[in-house]
């Protein structure tokens, strides 16, 4: 069976690379399980329809053929108008694709929600008993992405990394207008929406430079919206880190604020130290001072002065 689906599988990455041979193939050969996983349905929901197409194709021709008006050879059958045999192989072979694409559809569809943490890290390799996810903080900005690394206190603009076979959980939301963040090689692409918060779980498997981008037309700057996300060994991973608290400067609210104004095409920047609390402020709009968070306003407690932002206060309502 593995080697009828390997075979399958080669086939239909065989036909998809004659059909888009100038295009970009990261999607179909990805470098993160989750997206393989994707491109494993993507195959085979094609190679369903296919079983279809084609025949349906081939017949065509072959009956537009032999039924041709010079094909004295051919029956001829005026008052034909049913047969048992055609009507079971009409209904039946386009039923039986339905249902195994509708099956095949709704088990992915569980599987592969993004708001679910990974059961494992590679085909036939689980999640190692004791690893928690990498926690990155996404904000997608007008025009440039800002990635908080909340587990190590630091920040970077237009540059993620994340070590291999790690399980990472994104939460991703955005300063105004919604965009969507999509790496190719990592997983499917998520919205990013201003007070909202959406997630996504992934991982990387291979050592590489992968592009990331939005995927959500934003605006003047869109096309600028671009970063590269590294896939890292431990060890690397943790040199980058090592360069970012060394290169980096400290993102406080009036660096922030600055760097929330619209501008095109951002150079990569590192923040060794982050305002505690600057993601959650930004996800419920009270990033300035005085300003009630949306997450109190929806609770009840609009009008309570002790539960509006003052200064550094924001971290003070992190996880409440």
């Amino acid at each position: 069976m593995s080697v009828f689906k390997t075979s399958i599988k080669a086939l239909a990455v065989a036909v998809f690379a004659a059909m888009v041979g100038g295009c970009d193939w990261v999607v179909m050969s990805p470098s993160g399980d989750i997206a393989a996983q994707q491109a494993d349905l993507i195959i085979w929901a094609t190679v369903l329809m296919l079983i279809i197409v084609v025949p349906v194709i081939a017949l065509t021709l072959l009956f537009a053929w032999r039924y041709r008006a010079s094909n004295d050879k051919a029956t001829y059958k005026p008052d034909w108008d049913h047969s048992t045999h055609l009507e079971l192989v009409i209904w039946a072979a386009p039923l039986a694709i339905i249902i195994a694409l509708g099956a095949m559809t709704w088990v992915s569809t569980h599987q592969l929600d993004p708001y679910r943490p990974l059961s494992r890290v590679d085909e036939g390799k689980p999640v190692p008993e004791g690893v928690e996810p990498l926690v990155v903080e996404v904000v997608a900005m007008d025009w440039k992405w800002l990635f908080f690394y909340p587990e190590y206190g630091v920040a970077a603009v237009n540059e993620l990394a994340a070590p291999l076979d790690r399980p990472i959980k994104f939460k991703i939301t955005a300063t105004t207008m919604m965009n969507s963040f999509y790496i190719p090689a990592l997983a499917g692409q998520i919205y990013a929406m201003g007070g909202m918060e959406t997630q996504l779980h992934a991982v990387i498997n291979e050592v590489g430079v992968y592009d990331g981008f939005s995927a959500n037309y934003s605006g003047a700057g869109f096309n600028g919206m671009r970063f590269k996300f590294h896939g890292m060994s431990d060890g690397d991973f943790a040199q980058w880190l090592d360069k970012v608290k060394a290169q980096g400067d400290e993102l406080s609210r009036p660096v922030y604020k600055a760097l929330a104004e619209p501008s095109e095409y951002e150079p990569v920047r590192y923040y060794r130290a982050v305002m505690p609390g600057l993601y959650d402020a930004i996800l419920n709009r009270c990033v300035d001072p005085g300003t009630l968070c949306m997450k109190d306003m929806m609770g009840g407690h609009k009008g309570h002065g002790d539960h509006q932002n003052h200064g550094g206060e924001a971290a003070d309502h992190r996880g409440h």
